[in-house]
């Protein structure tokens, strides 16, 4: 089975690199049998996943492992964000149920129907959400027992105009978004992150929870675990490509340099 028929790849990087890279809503792939639960038909699906997708970021994560003198590792999600959300609760904890947007979405970014809501979704929960989190799991622990610590940078995009699904869409919109933990997000990685970016965006084009919030850390290891650090860096779109769904611009560039940047700098403590 070849990469792209996987559900999500595990890239190796340095053997002694603490950072891993995760870009879990990079891909427009649905599944054929997945499809057949979805709603929409094709063109709606097709603008559906312009706006859903965090369209490049897989294409800028590697760009950036090229260029960190250290390559951290990568765990790439292969699928759409619309067959599971990796980065969702599994349960009611997740506010995002409310817009129909839990592990399992069953609305669309504007609020249409994208499941029947009485589907049940324990079975793609059982195929991809559980599996994914239990690999993303070991890839941070395997980092941990290489390293001592893992360092777990989340690679987002977002656009510039609010959509409707957005329950924080009224604040700030800067460039460069940077979500953080209370736990796992300790003050020297936030600072390196907006080194690196405010290099290239300036101090006022950084800022942080705005207008999203957090970052994922394997439940595992979440709020308990201080070996592991995590951080989201979320992208603006018009910074870098065409919206929505468009091809790159010369921005990519400049962004992988400055998460390279990034990498380097967290490496290296």
């Amino acid at each position: 089975m070849s990469d792209l028929q996987q559900p999500f790849t595990l890239i190796p990087g340095a053997a002694g690199s603490p950072v891993l890279l995760h870009v879990p809503h990079g891909s427009r792939r649905v599944p054929h049998h997945v499809r057949q639960g979805i709603t929409l038909d094709d063109p709606a699906l097709e603008r559906e996943l312009d706006h859903i997708t965090d369209a490049h970021t897989a294409e800028l994560a590697a760009a950036a492992a090229a260029l960190a003198p250290v390559a951290p590792w990568r765990f790439v999600n292969n699928l759409s964000r619309l067959v599971v959300d990796p980065e969702r609760f599994p349960d009611e904890r997740e506010e995002m149920l409310a817009v129909g947007m839990g592990a399992v979405y069953t609305r669309t970014t504007h609020r249409e129907q994208l499941r029947p809501p009485e589907d049940d979704p324990s079975p793609l929960l059982e195929a991809y959400f559980h599996p994914y989190a239990d690999a993303m799991t070991e890839a941070v622990e395997a980092r941990i027992a290489a390293a001592g610590r893992a360092v777990v940078i989340d690679v987002h995009s977002y656009p510039t105009a609010p959509l409707p699904y957005e329950l924080h869409g009224t604040g700030p919109r800067p460039p460069v978004c940077l979500g953080i933990d209370p736990f796992h997000t300790p003050p020297g990685l936030l600072a390196a992150a907006k080194a690196a970016f405010g290099d290239r965006f300036g101090h006022d084009g950084i800022a942080h929870d705005t207008p999203f919030a957090g970052t994922y850390v394997p439940l595992r290891h979440y709020g308990s675990d201080r070996r592991v650090t995590a951080l989201m860096i979320e992208i603006r779109r018009d910074t870098y490509m065409t919206e929505p769904g468009g091809p790159a611009g010369p921005g990519l560039e400049m962004l992988a340099g400055a998460l390279a940047e990034l990498v380097r700098s967290v490496s290296s403590r």
